[in-house]
Formats: structure tokens, sequence, C-alpha cells
């Protein structure tokens, strides 16, 4: 078992649209846009409240699949929320059932899927706990729900507003996204403040976009290194949520305003808003992946992707662990598994072009 499914946790509230950009909405002069936006901001802080006064526990094994299809089936649930905000809904797919006419579960089974397939196929690793977790998801959560989170437990999906964001399953890797924050709470367990909660997010972006390239079968070089393509409608004046590649370049529109994230550690945000702007400053590890990634070439998953992996399962990372200290452990990870040579020196240029030191 990982150290840190040891201690005491508390699973965090973790949604994939950041709270400025939902802020801002919600004050715009157009209601279509300022009232879903508001709506949103009020549920997911009630939601945040209730996972934080819940009490820390600790993490129970998932219990033994049934049979051997266990070893290499996930076993996904979808519901179906019908607009309303209890959770999960009203079951509407089982593991092995066929597809529903609804677009939106079907989505979600498959964004589920691929996620539990590049963690087995790559990384060995059954589910996000490694012991086969059933993996729940909700779809259409409330109305105009202008999100989608992992509150500790399951996935949940929101519908969009239908002007600025779009079905929320529409993108498999805000899909593998916020599952993947279920991957850190059952290893590192990254607590979701300042450089640690940038992190977090950081990892979950570099899993999302993994699953991405995964499923469509793209090179480092193919991907396009975007997180949530396609979930911005089409009046907005940007391309997705965030871009590994070119942090701070994703959209820049009259109603959103520019992509504020940094890609560089000289343009580190120091915020005490969104938890210390975990998901402003992601963007800074996220360039270091791809710099990584593409220096590497090939399939990301497979060698920049595991370092990643071997670092979060590792069980030396700190629950606190800033930029400085992760990327360390990558290096270390790097001599570990590939020796002294390319790889080792493709890392330490990735983390010296973000300004983060590893040493």
């Amino acid at each position: 078992m990982h150290p840190s499914s040891q201690r005491g946790f508390r699973p965090v509230f973790c949604t994939i649209v950041p709270p400025h950009v939902l802020d801002r909405l919600s004050q715009s002069d157009d209601p279509l846009l300022a009232d879903p936006a508001r709506r949103t901001l009020e549920s997911d802080a009630a939601r945040r409240t209730l996972r934080e006064a819940a009490p820390a526990g600790r993490r129970t094994a998932a219990p033994e699949q049934p049979d051997d299809d266990g070893d290499t089936t996930p076993n996904r649930t979808l519901y179906d929320c019908r607009h309303r905000t209890r959770l999960p809904g009203t079951k509407v797919r089982s593991e092995g059932e066929p597809p529903t006419s609804d677009a939106s579960v079907n989505r979600a089974y498959a964004g589920l899927g691929a996620t539990f397939d590049l963690l087995l196929t790559a990384y060995g690793r059954r589910s996000i706990d490694g012991q086969g977790l059933p993996l729940i998801g909700s779809v259409h959560y409330d109305r105009q729900y202008n999100n989608a989170f992992f509150d500790g437990e399951q996935m949940v999906f929101g519908d969009g507003d239908g002007e600025i964001f779009l079905d929320f399953t529409v993108a498999i890797d805000v899909i593998a996204h916020e599952l993947a924050h279920g991957l850190t709470q059952y290893t590192a367990n990254l607590s979701y403040y300042g450089q640690s909660g940038a992190l977090n997010e950081s990892v979950s972006d570099v899993f999302g976009s993994l699953v991405k390239q995964y499923s469509l079968g793209q090179t480092a070089a193919e991907a396009d290194w975007l997180i949530g393509q396609g979930l911005l409608a089409p009046r907005v004046q940007g391309v997705a949520l965030r871009s590994m590649k070119a942090p701070g370049t994703a959209y820049d529109d009259d109603v959103l305003g520019k992509d504020p994230q940094p890609a560089t550690m000289d343009d580190y945000i120091h915020t005490g808003d969104d938890n210390g702007g975990v998901h402003l400053n992601s963007g800074i590890p996220n360039r270091a992946f791809y710099l990584l990634a593409t220096a590497l070439g090939g399939s990301s998953w497979e060698r920049a992707g595991q370092l990643w992996f071997d670092v979060l399962t590792g069980g030396e990372l700190a629950v606190d662990a800033e930029f400085a200290d992760f990327a360390r452990l990558t290096v270390a990870a790097a001599r570990s598994r590939f020796g002294e040579g390319d790889v080792v020196e493709a890392v330490l240029k990735a983390w010296s072009e973000v300004g983060v030191p590893t040493s």
C-alpha cells in the first residue's frame, strides 16, 4: 500500500472550470451568460464547503473483483441526474451494457473506460486506486451547469449553458482530467492549495492529455496539447480551457477575457483566490511536461508519462510538495528508470526552461 494511503485524508472537490472564469462570466451584463455562471459558482461553493467539512478518514481497500475479468475490465456505472443536484441520480448504464440513446451517457462511459485502459495498459494499474475501484459518473447535473467535477467519490458532468460552454462530456481529456484527481487522491494525495494544488491540477491535465493522445493513437508531435478542446461554444474566441504547449493562449475573448496562465516561474501568480491559484500556476509544470514529451518524441505516455506516474506513485512526494520538489523527483525517476543519458538531460532542460530548479 502506498504510504500516503495510510494517513488520514480528506478528498477535495475539484472542478475543470476555474472559479475566476465563472466569476468573470457572472459579472456580464447579459443574463444568458451571468445567471448560469452565478448559479454554478454558488453550487460549487456549497459542495466545496460540504467536502471541506467532512471528517478526514482513512482509505479502505476496494473490494476485489469477483472474477478474472476484473483484472482487465473497468467497473463503470452511469447515472442521469435529470437536471437535479442529488447524486448520483438514476442509474442508466452499467458495465457491459449496450449504448443508450443519450450521447452524454455514452461519452462519459467511453471516457471512463479510456482512462481505465491507459492506466492498466501503460502502467499496470487497475483503476485509480490500483485495486479495481468502480468508476461512477453522473450526467445532466443541474440546469445549465457550467462545470464538471470529481468530489472524491465520483465524476459529475454538467450540460453547459450552450452560450459559453457545451456539454462537459464532449472532451475526453476533461473526463480523464477529473478522474485523474482520484488517481492523485489514492497516491500522493497532494493538498489542494498553492504549488501542491497547482501540481494536483497539472497532474490531472497531464493524464487528461495522455488519455486523449492514447485514445487517438497520437504521438507527442501530433497532439494538440489542449485541455477541453471542443468544450467552448462557437461564439467564444478560443480553442480550449488551457494549453499545455503555450499556457496563456487558450482563449482571448471579450466575455471570458484572456487566458491568464503563466508559462514560466517569471510570471508566477501570487494570489489567495482559487486556492492559491491552482488552476493558474499549473501552466508552469504543464509546459515542463509538454517540453519533455516532445523532446523525447514517440508516445507521451511511454517515457514522459511513465516518469510522472513513477513520481506520483513512488511514495516520496509530500502532500505539500512544491514545483521544485516534484522536479527533483522526476530527475531521480529518470535516472532510476533510464540511467544517465538523454532522458535525464531532457528532464533537466524541460524544468530549466520553465524556471523550476532541480537541485
